[in-house]
């Protein structure tokens, strides 16, 4: 018998992917969806911001300090000249000592707030990709999606960061030192403070500004080129195929171009901003001490005060210097940011209704009520679609490649919605309810699937197995495997059942994998069934065995077979014949077989197939 693969019926949806389509934000609107994060450590954040500002306290005394400390200097010949200047040294050391301790128990208090908001957010993101309906899914490109969580879980820390804890308290350390000026000596100093201030922090929005329109580029560049990677990667035996990488490598390529021209000018503006940034800070120090050295000419002021003027405009300016830096991190944080909330941004097509209920699947019977559907409104896959499966009975779907009866097993699993009609589900109590009246988790626990294009996790085999019931034992997962006629096999593999299967399972053969997945099915025990060709990686002789195992299986459980080989379904209680998204024919194999239709010539079609393959 020659074997066919059945066609995917999906077409591809007119969906744009999620890494493109970020919903925009302004700043105010991340920081609003942030804050619910943030509020469970409101205590501890404010704690951590009052070590900063007791370090900010202790950072100014260091200058303080050091002003006395030179002024006593002079006092040269008294009593006390050996006993002060050591006094205020230990003073000046312990200041020094004291900035940085309060500065690193911060880091300490506040460590846990960014790594457990870093960790809610991107897991929040995480399960909303997988509440996302197929249609999103069929879409995305799982490289750039990809990209974008990683940027935002670490955008989160760097944002927390810096805004509370460097650029909070930089202006804070700037306000207390322009009153210490004012104080001490006259206001010229605390306006030229203002001026170097107002002047930094306005040429820095400006240019950040511009910049970001880079920084965006580079992003979107950076995504584009992980998605061709991935995407590339993934599909490493069909490059490998047809001889394309010199045709992988141009375009990726292509995305590196883009990128590398983005970050060319961003660095290149970095440098107007860095260059602009320090002039303003050059100025306004050689302004200060302008008026500092004039101040100890005329007699006004000490050496002390003129050291106190210098230190504490170093102290100044090397947090001024860092603002730019802070403000072009905090710009990138936001586009990271609004990137992975763009994500949040995906509505969820299917649902749970706030009344729907938990499935109690014994035996369940299911019902297709003139079920329509579409992936894309303008074609219809499915065209009045009735028929039911009976408490504990098998219903075998077949036809030709694309007459719609893999739709009808995501249909079940509610990965979509139906456009009309609806499907109902008998539960354990005798009531029959539509799907969406039930919870979505409760119908998937509920059922159980073999698909035809079995895709395994990059782990090993009794993982991928245990799956079906993360919680079985080992020996529940080897009765399985053995149901499933590959325990033996597992055992022939130098690791066992802890053989490393690949990315996708490639280190298996199709007939391997298949044979997982039956296991996978069986250790799950469920209530329904869904076979889609569920034999069509295996060998005749291979088929004829699992055909019969699982036909055992099927029995007392609510069972569709989705069949391309027709000698698979000879059993099943009824058989529907579906062409072009309708029923044609519905009947056993024998009635079917007997009116002459499709099911007849395709049946006739097959058996001259296989006798020629003898």
């Amino acid at each position: 018998m020659t074997s066919q693969t059945t066609a995917p019926e999906t077409p591809a949806p007119t969906v744009v992917p999620s890494a493109v389509r970020a919903t925009s934000r302004t700043e105010w609107q991340v920081l609003r969806e942030l804050a619910p994060y943030l509020r469970p450590f409101l205590a501890r954040i404010l704690f951590a911001l009052g070590l900063v500002v007791i370090g900010k306290l202790a950072n100014l005394a260091v200058p303080l300090t050091l002003k006395e400390l030179v002024d006593a200097l002079d006092l040269r010949g008294q009593p006390t000249a050996l006993v002060l200047p050591v006094g205020l040294l230990i003073a000046y050391g312990a200041s020094r000592i004291a900035t940085t301790l309060f500065a690193e128990l911060r880091q300490v208090v506040f460590a846990r707030v960014m790594a457990r908001v870093s960790r809610r957010v991107t897991l929040q993101v995480f399960r909303h990709l997988h509440a996302l309906s197929l249609r999103f899914h069929l879409a995305r490109r799982t490289g750039g999606v990809a990209r974008d969580v990683e940027r935002g879980g670490e955008a989160i820390s760097d944002l927390l960061d810096w805004v509370i804890y460097t650029i909070l308290p930089t202006l804070f350390e700037v306000a207390l030192a322009t009153i210490v000026l004012v104080w001490m000596y006259d206001w010229s100093f605390a306006l030229i403070v203002m001026i170097t201030l107002a002047a930094y922090i306005a040429y820095t929005f400006v240019v950040t500004e511009w910049r970001t329109a880079y920084y965006r580029a580079s992003v979107e560049a950076d995504t584009r080129a992980n998605e061709r990677a991935v995407d590339s990667l993934l599909n490493y035996e069909t490059v490998k195929y047809f001889g394309n990488e010199e045709h992988e490598a141009r375009r990726y390529d292509q995305t590196l171009v883009k990128l590398e021209e983005a970050q060319v000018m961003s660095r290149k503006t970095l440098g107007v901003l860095n260059l602009g940034q320090a002039a303003i800070v050059a100025l306004g120090v050689s302004a200060m001490m302008w008026r500092a050295a004039d101040g100890v000419v005329d007699g006004r002021m000490s050496i002390g005060d003129l050291v106190l003027v210098n230190t504490l405009l170093l102290q100044l300016s090397a947090p001024l210097n860092l603002l730019g830096m802070m403000y072009r991190e905090i710009k990138q944080a936001f586009t990271n940011l609004e990137r992975l909330f763009g994500l949040l941004d995906e509505r969820m097509d299917v649902q749970d209704r706030s009344d729907a209920v938990p499935l109690r699947a014994e035996r369940p019977s299911l019902r297709f009520e003139d079920v329509r559907f579409g992936y894309d409104p303008r074609r219809e896959i499915l065209r009045g679609i009735s028929f039911e499966v009976p408490r504990g009975g098998t219903v075998a779907v077949v036809g030709h490649s694309g007459s719609g009866k893999s739709t009808l097993a995501r249909l079940l699993y509610r990965f979509y919605d139906v456009d009309a009609g609806r499907i109902a589900v008998e539960d354990a109590d005798g009531a029959v309810r539509d799907l969406r009246d039930v919870t979505q988790a409760s119908l998937r626990q509920a059922i159980a699937i073999v698909p035809q294009d079995t895709v395994l996790f990059n782990d090993t085999i009794h993982y991928n197995i245990l799956y079906g019931r993360p919680d079985a034992s080992r020996e529940e997962v080897e009765a399985a495997a053995k149901a499933a006629h590959i325990h033996d096999r597992i055992l022939a593999f130098p690791d066992g059942y802890d053989t490393e299967v690949g990315e996708r399972g490639l280190k298996l053969s199709g007939g391997e994998k298949q044979r997982v997945a039956i296991a996978r099915a069986l250790l799950k025990n469920p209530a329904i069934l869904i076979f889609d060709e569920a034999t069509s990686a295996l060998d005749s002789k291979s088929e004829q065995a699992i055909q019969a195992e699982l036909d055992r299986i099927a029995e007392g459980r609510t069972t569709i077979v989705i069949a391309h080989r027709l000698s698979t379904v000879m059993n099943a209680d009824e058989i529907l014949v579906m062409d072009q998204g309708r029923i044609v024919e519905r009947g056993r194999h024998g009635e079917l077989l007997a009116h002459g239709g499709h099911y007849a010539q395709m049946w006739a079609l097959q058996q001259q197939d296989s006798n020629e393959g003898a």
